[in-house]
């Protein structure tokens, strides 16, 4: 049912190839930078994959193949910070091989956590899963689909996913899966509002403002309610939603990772 809203990396496979290849042309001669802890895991392991799938072809794993290139150097003339290089990978360089590219902000920064780091990753170390398993078990075992939408498919109680992969970093959503509390977002923090007719509701809050809240019930009602006429109105400080690895093993929880970050919307 998401096969046309995967991303398709075979489109723009030539014009990274050739966004790499002019970034990195002129670099500055490769110095012995440490970037080991500055970026997280999933985000190096995701920017692998997409290095992987667009530039291994012509710059190798080791990102030396094109003469007068070298990737893993970490170092380049045109781009000193991470947003100049992000800015460079998103609207290219005029008169040069490297053209703008419609990268999300996730894919971005994986691309740049791995090119900062790759002399120090070893591929084959890499864990990120497989989309396809992944979306298996957030429909199936790991019911995911039991509260949160993908598509026009699923629940309404929780945050719609369609897009989550173009608007979170891997790291973000890895986080998310292994502490839905810790990572929790204030505008997400579930809400159970009390009547005046002593009817209880819990659910999402979706707006709030002085004097009302409009939520998304237990039973995916839109709600508007008036402030004045509750009894109880509170804010839960835990996630409703359960750790992913109480119902996936490690592999799984990276499948499901995977499967995420291909969400980019209609």
């Amino acid at each position: 049912m998401l096969n046309s809203a995967r991303r398709r990396t075979s489109g723009w496979k030539a014009a990274s190839l050739g966004l790499i290849a002019a970034l990195a042309a002129g670099a500055a001669p490769a110095a012995a930078q440490d970037h080991v802890g500055q970026y997280e895991q999933a985000d190096i392991e995701f920017g692998a994959r997409l290095y992987d799938a667009n530039c291994v072809q012509c710059h190798a794993e080791s990102g030396d193949a094109v003469a007068g290139v070298d990737l893993a150097s970490g170092v380049y003339s045109r781009a000193g910070s991470d947003p100049e290089l992000m800015g460079l990978l998103r609207a290219g360089i005029p008169g040069t091989a490297m053209p703008p590219n419609e990268f999300t902000s996730g894919e971005l920064t994986g691309l740049v956590a791995y090119l900062r780091t790759m002399r120090d990753v070893d591929l084959s170390a890499v864990t990120l899963g497989d989309e396809a398993w992944g979306e298996a078990l957030f429909a199936g075992r790991g019911a995911c689909a039991s509260c949160h939408r993908v598509f026009g498919e699923g629940s309404r109680v929780a945050p719609d996913l369609s897009a989550i992969g173009a608007v979170r970093t891997a790291a973000y959503l890895q986080e998310s899966l292994l502490d839905p509390t810790g990572s929790m977002l204030p505008v997400n923090r579930p809400v159970r509002a009390v009547l005046g007719d002593g009817t209880v509701l819990t659910g999402r809050r979706l707006n709030e403002d002085t004097y009302t809240i409009q939520m998304i019930d237990q039973d995916e009602r839109l709600r508007s309610l008036e402030k004045a006429g509750l009894r109880e109105l509170t804010a839960g400080a835990e996630s409703t939603m359960p750790p992913a690895t109480d119902a996936l093993d490690d592999q799984e929880v990276a499948d499901v990772l995977a499967y995420l970050l291909t969400l980019k919307g209609l």
